[in-house]
């Protein structure tokens, strides 16, 4: 069975549309397959929508306050049935017809992991402002530099897990902030587990995008990096 984890967090405007396309998307890319939206406490009608919406496949899990995008994917994570599980934005920023692209690699690699990268595609980029290509671009950067980060792209809200390496990875992540993707992956490759990228391109952009404060998110991101390294190490150490 094939696992697709939706992270969502007050998406009432765009989940009927979304939950329409994934359906008839998935019904005809896989035979088995479920489609698990994992809100994050969300104050709007999110979880009415999908709940409500009658179409086979498709689950909710859900807790009651907000956390974080990461403790949305932990719980869809270790709450899917599926022998590869990936997890993608609501708004289906890389489209639809990538997950089936994944899949077929993921089986034919023989990976445990693999993650989406911008980086190795030559249009992954297209369409970013300045400040939030350069922002992503800086983050990988120390990374690599401060975190020990060997691959192209950790931000990239698009990568799969075997149910093996899901569960042995997600159980062990504390983290709900955007860096839980760090966390993780760091967790998959101290495990031993196999990585592969697939190169992926955003082709929807939000309308809005966050606002980035390039002092105080540095030095957020900065401490969850070494904070992160330490939960990583001593956790471990233990096991």
């Amino acid at each position: 069975m094939f696992s697709l984890i939706i992270p969502m967090y007050n998406e009432e405007k765009i989940l009927p549309e979304t939950i329409k396309t994934l359906h008839d998307y998935m019904s005809v890319a896989f035979d088995e397959y479920e489609i698990i939206f994992s809100d994050d406490g969300s104050k709007d009608r999110s979880r009415e929508i999908v709940s409500g919406c009658g179409l086979p496949n498709i689950r909710l899990v859900s807790y009651e306050h907000n956390k974080g995008k990461g403790g949305a994917v932990r719980n869809g994570m270790l709450n899917a049935r599926g022998d590869v599980r990936l997890f993608t934005d609501c708004d289906l920023a890389y489209g639809t017809d990538i997950i089936r692209e994944l899949y077929d690699k993921f089986v034919s690699k023989k990976c445990d992991v693999m993650i989406g990268s911008r980086n190795i595609h030559k249009d992954g980029y297209a369409g970013y402002t300045f400040l939030r290509k350069f922002v992503s671009k800086a983050y990988i950067k120390v990374l690599c530099l401060v975190g020990g980060f060997k691959l192209s792209d950790s931000q990239c809200g698009f990568k799969a897990f075997s149910g093996k390496a899901a569960e042995a990875v997600f159980s062990k992540c504390e983290t709900n902030s955007f860096a839980f993707d760090f966390e993780a992956i760091m967790f998959a490759s101290r495990l031993g587990f196999k990585i592969n990228e697939i190169p992926v391109k955003i082709i929807n952009h939000r309308e809005s995008e966050s606002k980035v404060s390039m002092l105080s998110d540095g030095i957020k991101m900065l401490r969850d990096v070494m904070r992160i390294k330490k939960h990583v190490k001593k956790t471990l150490a233990k096991s």
